[in-house]
């Protein structure tokens, strides 16, 4: 039995970053070495000098929509936030709401845009949405950049850009994979450059990212279901790489997640479907060789999937260091490059 006691840390929440850098690649880089516990103080930019030539670099394209939406409840005018889950068809989608609701429940979001709701899953509401145009349309029309509950503050246009990768490219996400926050265009074709192969996986994340671990025992919490692929043309490229004596770096936990369901049966292989993989210590890593990923927060399940990676002593040194230096944390907050 693992105590959820054992994943904490002490933290100072004036740490947690409410605006990114005014540069992606300016992010503070604390590089761990996990074999001897070294570490290191860089920038973002110096990642360079730590990967090599015949090195792939996995990166998760998945994109963030504008799920979270505002409305006022008809015939009472309360407001109502919704934000939205899952997509069943162009105009019905499941939704998370900060309000009790139940069928039959009409919301106003503007004078084009309105919703009905229809019924419940998962313990969450379904909503039949009435507009004008496409789902696309509607989104960018009202939809907000879903920034984390640890922002306080209220989306901004900012975060259009900057809540995003710059290789973002499938729709799906209703949160960024943070670790890739850091990465500009210009970082990555000098990464290229230097011999270091660039390959995407998907991973739409979902409401699970932020889901709290309760149970005393870790083992008896359940990961939410994640919509992810790993294309053939990936596990070509990772295959080759480990022939040749090259690393698999992964950028986030999202996509260590990705690669290691497409192993599970114990050799990387295509595959497309949902992922509920919860990795805590004690997993044994069959495709990752380093990862870079944010500081995350106690006692969840991204924290304990780098301490399954890197050994858990070894992260509560480097996070005491971290929160030491002042370095920023979280989805906006500054990354750790684990070697």
């Amino acid at each position: 039995m693992f105590n959820l006691s054992d994943y904490n840390y002490p933290f100072d929440p004036s740490l947690i970053a409410q605006y990114p850098v005014e540069e992606r690649d300016q992010s503070g880089l604390l590089v761990l070495n996990r074999s001897d516990g070294g570490i290191e103080h860089r920038r973002f930019y110096n990642i360079v000098e730590y990967l090599r030539d015949g090195d792939v670099l996995v990166l998760n394209n998945t994109k963030v929509i504008p799920s979270r939406i505002v409305g006022k409840r008809e015939g009472t005018g309360g407001r109502v936030e919704l934000l939205l889950l899952k997509k069943y068809d162009d105009e019905t989608w499941e939704v998370l709401s900060n309000k009790k609701l139940r069928a039959g429940i009409k919301i106003s979001f503007s004078d084009k845009w309105s919703g009905e709701v229809i019924g419940n899953a998962n313990a969450n509401y379904i909503v039949k949405f009435h507009y004008q145009s496409d789902g696309a349309a509607f989104l960018s029309d009202i939809g907000q950049m879903p920034v984390p509950p640890y922002i306080k503050r209220k989306s901004c246009e900012e975060d259009k850009e900057r809540y995003q990768t710059v290789y973002a490219a499938e729709d799906g996400a209703i949160a960024a994979p943070t670790a890739g926050l850091h990465f500009t265009e210009e970082l990555i074709g000098e990464l290229n450059a230097k011999g270091v192969s660039t390959v995407y996986v998907t991973l739409h994340v979902g409401i699970g990212t932020f889901k709290p671990v309760k149970s005393e025992y870790i083992e008896h919490h359940k990961m939410e279901h994640e919509r992810f692929n790993v294309p053939e043309n990936v596990v070509r490229q990772i295959r080759q790489t480990k022939k040749n004596g090259g690393r698999v770096i992964a950028v986030g936990t999202t996509s260590v997640r990705a690669l290691e369901q497409a192993a599970i049966s114990g050799e990387l292989q295509h595959a497309d479907g949902d992922t509920c993989l919860y990795i805590y210590p004690g997993f044994k890593f069959k495709v990752v060789d380093a990862m870079i990923t944010n500081f995350h927060l106690p006692k969840s399940t991204l924290l304990m999937l780098v301490m399954a990676f890197a050994g858990r002593e070894n992260i509560l040194n480097s996070y005491a260091e971290a929160v030491a230096k002042r370095y920023r944390f979280y989805s906006y907050g500054d990354a750790m490059l684990i070697i």
